[in-house]
């Protein structure tokens, strides 16, 4: 884990500039061994990255200035997020977990991996699924990753989880970086994006105090597997 903590956008940039570029050589100069002197050029395979943290804590935020720093120094990138695995909402009240949807075991944490491995290695545009707010429901096939993207971000609570299969999800990644927020600023953050999305101040409080925290929960005990942490309180002082 990086000594000091990412605490600003172009320290996260820079991050990933660098894992993007030590990846890349890896991988290349391993193909280029592998090669004969007849044979094929070898052909880049993308850099994941991983941003994990507790729910509301900035994750999604932390992803976005991430792509759209890379984007300026003209490395493609997009963002993937862990979320478009979110269980069906038909499907988690048949399962009885609705009452804690957003838990570990309300995800498709198998059909994840699989996604990040094509992320790896398809030469072809992969179509992910994404959770839209509001609806509260995944929809598939709505982002677009094409063959041409560098680098991709994905973001999610359990990237860093021990729970079988995460520890393979961990591995899937270049880096992980965690999002450490400060708990209040989360909490705010947390109600409000409730609110923002149908419930009532009331229930959003409680629902962050319930499931949430105890996904928190889990969340943070995962902080020290991390290759290196963001601090979400320089990042954004002002929030």
């Amino acid at each position: 884990m990086t000594a000091t903590p990412l605490g600003s956008v172009d320290d996260l940039v820079a991050r990933a500039l660098a894992v993007h570029a030590r990846a890349q050589e890896a991988r290349l100069g391993s193909s280029r061994h592998r090669a004969s002197s007849s044979g094929p050029a070898p052909t880049p395979v993308r850099t994941l990255i991983g941003v994990a943290g507790e729910p509301g804590g900035g994750k999604s935020t932390a992803a976005a200035a991430v792509v759209e720093g890379l984007s300026r120094v003209g490395v493609r990138a997009v963002v993937v997020p862990m979320d478009g695995f979110h269980l069906a909402g038909a499907t988690l009240a048949r399962l009885g977990r609705l009452d804690r949807k957003g838990a570990i075991d309300t995800f498709d944490a198998e059909g994840y991996l699989a996604l990040l491995h094509r992320l790896r290695t398809s030469r072809s545009t992969v179509w992910a699924p994404e959770y839209v707010r509001g609806v509260e429901e995944s929809i598939g096939g709505a982002i677009e990753v094409d063959a041409r993207v560098e680098v991709v971000v994905s973001e999610g609570n359990y990237l860093l989880a021990e729970l079988a299969p995460w520890p393979d999800v961990r591995s899937a990644f270049d880096e992980v970086w965690f999002v450490d927020t400060p708990a209040a600023l989360r909490r705010r953050w947390l109600v409000a994006r409730h609110v923002r999305f149908g419930m009532t101040p009331e229930a959003a409080e409680a629902w962050a105090a319930g499931p949430d925290e105890v996904a928190a929960r889990l969340v943070r005990s995962t902080r020290g597997r991390a290759d290196a942490v963001v601090d979400a309180g320089s990042l954004w002082p002002d929030a």
